[in-house]
């Protein structure tokens, strides 16, 4: 009788979950249809997955939105980072976060 290795388990992905990509791309649509975002990336990595917004498919992200459950008992589980790096929002409630984003999206109404 021969001993057989324990069974491969994938290590778990980090994935935004459908209440979560819902308040996304609700801001998603209202900031394309305000011309100011046109693409979008979604990465599900083993820590964190990540949501890039772009305003043009060959370019860097204009922004950055990040979830790392690991972080949710110290600075929050989600983030917003800009596009030099510069985290602009950290905290546990996405909805909170986004208002960051938001914040651009009145901007632009009010011009």
């Amino acid at each position: 009788m021969t001993m057989q290795p324990p069974p491969f388990h994938a290590p778990p992905q980090v994935a935004f979950h459908r209440n979560e990509l819902g308040l996304i791309l609700g801001l998603y649509g209202r900031m394309v249809a305000a011309g100011e975002w046109r693409d979008y990336g979604i990465s599900t990595l083993r820590d964190s997955a990540v949501f890039s917004i772009f305003r043009r498919t060959a370019e860097n992200p204009l922004y950055r939105i990040e979830k790392h459950p690991r972080l949710r008992l110290r600075q929050g589980q989600y983030a917003v980072i800009g596009m030099d790096g510069q985290v602009l929002k950290r905290g546990n409630d996405l909805k909170t976060v986004l208002q960051v984003l938001e914040r651009k999206l009145i901007r632009l109404v009010d011009k």
